[in-house]
Formats: C-alpha cells, sequence, structure tokens
C-alpha cells in the first residue's frame, strides 16, 4: 500500500493513500455479498436476490458509501503503521465524502486522503538565565486571631439585650415589607419588590449584609420601634430587574440580642481542636499557615517562570490534545463544585456544557504549553526522576486515600509527572534569577486571586477545627 504524507498546520500528518484496483473492487463486492445476505426485499427470499435488483433497489451511491467506509476502516490504521506516525486521536477524512464517493470506481486505483493528529514539535525559546519577579508571601499572625474568632462566633449564644439600642455586631430580629421607590401599580399603589418582605426575620448589623445601607440603618432602633429605610440596589445585583433600583423598606425591630462568645482559654481549644491547649493550637495553626505562605511563594515563582518561557514558545497544538485538556478542566471544576455542595447535574447540562468547554479552551491552551515546555526542558537537560522517589511518593499517595480503590499504573503515571515537574521547576530556579517582590505588588488581579485562595484555605485547611458545632444558640 502506498502512502504519501504531508506535514500540515496544527501538528497534523496528512495521509495520501492509494488503494489498489484489486482492493476498491473486492471491497465493493465484499458490501454487497453482506448486502445480499441481510436485505430483505419483497417477493424474494434473504439471500436470494439477483445482484441486478439488489444495486437497484439500494442504489449504487449507498453501496459505494458502504464499501469506502469499509477501506478506511480497514487501511487507514494500516498506513500509520506502515509510516510509523505517532497518531493521536482518530481521523479525519480530508475533502468532501460525496465527491470522494462520486470518484470512487470499484476495480479502479483510489486515492484517499486523510488527517491525522501528531504529539506536536516543541520549540523553545530562552529558558536558561531569566530574569523574573514574583509575589513573595508572608506569613500573617493575624490570621491565626481571625481563625480563633470565627471559631468562637461559632460557638457563640444570644443573650436578650435590654435597656440599649441596637448596635454594629447584634442580632436583630426584625419584620421588614419593601416597595419601589419610584413605582406604583395600575391602581396607584405603591409597588412591592417580590420577595421584599419577611416576618421576624433575623439578621446580624454587620457591615455588608445584604443591600447596602440595609443593616447600617438598623444601628440605634429599640425593640418595638418602626422605621422607614430609602436604599439603592447595587448596579450589580444578581436579580435583573431590582438591579439599580431606588427602594423603601418599613422595618419594625421585634427583639434585639448579642452574642456571647466563650474564653479563649485551653477548654475552647479543646473543643474545637485536637489539642490540648491554646498555645498548641496556635502553633499548630502557625505552622499551617507559615508552610501556606511558603507553599504560595513557591507557586508564584513558579508561574512567573513558565510564564516567561512560554512567551518565547513555539508549538502548534493538535485539536485532540486540546479537547483532551479541555475535557480535564471541566472534570477538575465538576469535582471542586462538588466538594462546595454544588448540584453539578443542574449546572452541566447539554444545553451548558459547548458553552463551557468554549470558556474553557482559552485555559487548556495554557496548561498544555506550560506543560509541554517543561517536559521539553526536563527533555534537553536530562532530568529524570529516580524509581526510589517515585515509589516513596507512591507509598504516602497510597496512605492518604487508605481505603479508596486507585488504579496503580495510573497512580504512578500522575506522581511520576509531579516529581518531575516539581524537579524542573528546581532545576529552572537554580539556574534563572527570581526577584521576590511585596505581595500584591505585581498587579491588583493576583493580589485579589491570592486573598481568595489565602480565604478559602483559611477554610480548607484548617482540619483541626470542628464544623459541625451549631454557630448560635438562642
Amino acid at each position: 500500500m502506498k502512502v504519501t504524507q504531508e506535514k500540515l498546520p496544527a501538528s497534523q500528518i496528512g495521509l495520501d493513500i492509494e488503494i489498489s484496483p484489486e482492493m476498491s473492487k473486492n471491497a465493493y463486492e465484499q458490501v454487497i455479498r453482506q448486502y445480499a445476505r441481510s436485505v430483505n426485499i419483497p417477493g424474494f427470499r434473504k439471500g436470494k436476490v439477483p445482484r441486478h435488483i439488489l444495486v437497484q433497489r439500494l442504489g449504487v451511491s449507498r453501496i459505494k458509501a458502504a464499501a469506502l467506509d469499509d477501506l478506511m476502516q480497514q487501511c487507514l490504521p494500516k498506513a500509520v503503521e506502515q509510516e510509523n506516525i505517532p497518531a493521536i486521536g482518530s481521523f479525519e477524512l480530508r475533502g468532501d465524502v460525496e465527491q470522494l464517493v462520486a470518484q470512487y470506481e470499484p476495480g479502479q486505483l483510489l486515492t484517499i486522503k486523510a488527517a491525522v493528529d501528531v504529539a506536536p514539535e516543541v520549540q523553545l525559546g530562552q529558558y536558561k538565565g531569566l530574569t523574573v519577579q514574583a509575589e513573595e508571601v508572608k506569613f500573617d499572625p493575624a490570621r491565626v486571631d481571625e481563625v480563633l474568632e470565627q471559631e468562637r462566633a461559632k460557638l457563640s449564644t444570644l443573650v436578650p439585650v435590654e435597656n440599649r439600642p441596637a448596635q454594629t455586631g447584634d442580632v436583630a430580629f426584625v419584620d421588614f415589607k419593601g416597595i419601589f421607590a419610584n413605582e406604583t401599580t395600575e391602581e396607584g399603589e405603591p409597588r412591592e419588590i417580590p420577595g421584599g418582605s419577611a416576618e421576624n426575620f433575623q439578621v446580624e448589623l454587620v457591615e455588608g449584609q445584604f443591600i447596602p445601607g440595609f443593616t447600617e440603618g438598623m444601628v440605634g432602633m429599640t425593640p418595638g420601634e418602626t422605621k422607614e429605610l430609602e436604599v439603592t440596589f447595587p448596579e450589580d445585583y444578581g436579580n435583573e430587574e431590582l438591579a439599580g433600583q431606588p427602594a423603601k423598606f418599613t422595618i419594625t425591630l421585634n427583639e434585639l440580642k448579642e452574642k456571647e462568645l466563650p474564653e479563649l482559654d485551653d477548654d475552647f481549644a479543646q473543643e474545637v481542636s485536637e489539642f490540648e491547649t491554646l498555645a498548641e493550637l496556635r502553633e499548630s495553626l502557625e505552622k499551617r499557615f507559615t508552610e501556606e505562605a511558603e507553599e504560595q511563594t513557591t507557586a508564584n515563582k513558579n508561574k512567573a517562570l513558565i510564564e516567561a518561557i512560554v512567551a518565547d514558545l513555539q508549538v502548534e497544538l493538535p485539536e485532540t490534545m486540546i479537547r483532551q485538556e479541555v475535557d480535564q478542566v471541566l472534570t477538575q471544576q465538576a469535582m471542586q463544585l462538588s466538594q462546595m455542595g454544588v448540584d453539578i447535574k443542574r449546572l452541566f447540562t447539554q444545553e451548558m456544557i459547548p458553552q463551557m468547554r468554549e470558556r474553557s479552551r482559552p485555559q487548556a491552551i495554557e496548561q498544555l504549553k506550560q506543560s509541554l515546555a517543561l517536559q521539553e526542558i526536563a527533555k534537553q537537560e536530562s532530568i529524570t526522576v529516580s524509581d526510589e522517589d517515585i515509589q516513596a511518593e507512591e507509598a504516602k499517595t497510597m496512605a492518604q486515600l487508605q481505603g479508596q480503590e486507585v488504579d496503580p499504573d495510573r497512580l504512578r503515571e500522575v506522581v511520576s509527572e509531579n516529581l518531575l515537574r516539581k524537579k524542573t521547576y528546581s532545576w529552572l530556579e537554580e539556574n534563572c534569577t527570581v526577584e521576590l517582590v511585596p505581595s500584591g505588588s505585581l498587579s491588583e488581579s493576583e493580589e485579589s486571586e491570592e486573598a481568595e485562595t489565602s480565604e478559602e484555605s483559611s477554610e480548607v485547611e484548617v482540619e483541626v477545627m470542628t464544623s459541625e458545632t451549631s454557630g448560635e444558640e438562642e
């Protein structure tokens, strides 16, 4: 079988595969024999239909199309194997199918044009001697106090307030009713805000709760007092009907309570953690947050290095790899959302998935470029990971996943990739210059992202805390 190769854009190899007259005829005859055995035609017993009747009823184009499909299924894999092409993904026919069917004449030479994705060629720019800047994240002792105060709030009890007006931090029980400030009904009555009313509603009087000015306006009220507040819904409010709309709320304060917090002592530490003393709990949190800051700084350095390297990277990504990476991105997003309690079946619908895939494409492409760049650097610099290191990391991971089903081959693959990536980043840091700058000094967006990460880590990483304690008691 004669095969001619052609290099195509987007890391594809084009194939011109010549089908001999004998093969083209045999494929056509084979399809006719298969139809003759299986097709039911009125007036004829199965398997006894004359050839000319069968061809007339089915049509030559249908038979030729089936024969072509058989030829492609048979010849394309053989062509790739014959030419030792490192193919990834499935084949793609080049040209118009109907035109190919029309050109196909059984018993005559036929050329099938196809394309297949192959692993891309990676051309690195400068990756040694780079100078980059990265933000240094330092441990903030105030985070320990913040976490402890959050846990105190969870264990707080509510006690009635007497002989004073409401103040910031109190918990109020209110009736309220809201109307649009500039809209009326056909009868001339003020139009009520949908869902804008409640009875004996519990609300904590802290800034930022609900609409701006709502809770702040209750400060200074006394139980039994009724007050009218004029507020405006934010322009970016989730409900478009309410966004930017001025409103009036009539609020009656029914009852006022304040939080009574437990003492910050050893008893508190024992109740919220596995530690016997408050000092031990503080030490544990300080260690966790210090390690977290160091890990974030390392991540920032790695990010600065790889972004500088990818900026000079030349690579054409095959569509097969991009689709696979998009699948990975969406899978990771689904797992994260599921862990947060989101019903992913309602989010990942058939209608939404195409849009989500398109939005995830830039991220997938960037991740692929970074991964390919690191692999190429490791290859050029002969960076490898020893079997001993892999086995040690496998054992460590298996201990963490005790009781769960694990594919040992997949585990070894993931562990090897992670270790090689870490080792390559370490090599880059040794052979480049990374200037550390204060956190938040490079860009406001990075600072915002880092703050979100820190906030999530406070909740996720501090495993010593018990999240099952009821927040408030009346």
